[in-house]
Order: structure tokens, then sequence, then C-alpha cells
């Protein structure tokens, strides 16, 4: 409980990459992961503030998320 830090989420590394998709009109953002081969995008989560941005990074031990539009 104190003192443990959770362990990141894995994903498949080799066939997705991290996603932020933006909609240009909107302004809406959603975090998740694409395909590499297909191009299908799977939502994992809203971003609605830099805070949920950052969950997500700290959750699947990412970086950088690039942002597509």
């Amino acid at each position: 409980m104190f003192g443990k830090k959770p362990k990141p989420i894995t994903y498949d590394k080799e066939n997705q990459r991290p996603v932020l998709k933006c909609s240009i009109c909107t302004g809406e953002q959603a975090a998740g992961f694409k395909d590499i081969r297909t191009g299908k995008f799977q939502e994992v989560m809203l971003i609605k503030s830099d805070k949920d941005l950052e969950r997500f990074k700290k959750t699947y031990g990412l970086e950088h998320v690039p942002k597509e539009y």
C-alpha cells in the first residue's frame, strides 16, 4: 500500500504505438494506441486536461505521446 509504485501497464510495442488523437473542430483529445499495420485506433481514455495526459503517460510508462489530427 505505502511505498509501492504501481507497475506500468504494458501494450503491444511491436504492433501498436501510443497516439493522442485530436479533433481540429472541437479540440477534443483521446489517448490510445494505433495499430501500425492496419491504422486502427483503440481509444483508452478521454483527455480533458494536462493532468489526464500525465496519468496516461504514467500508467503506460511513456515519455512522449505524439498528436494526430
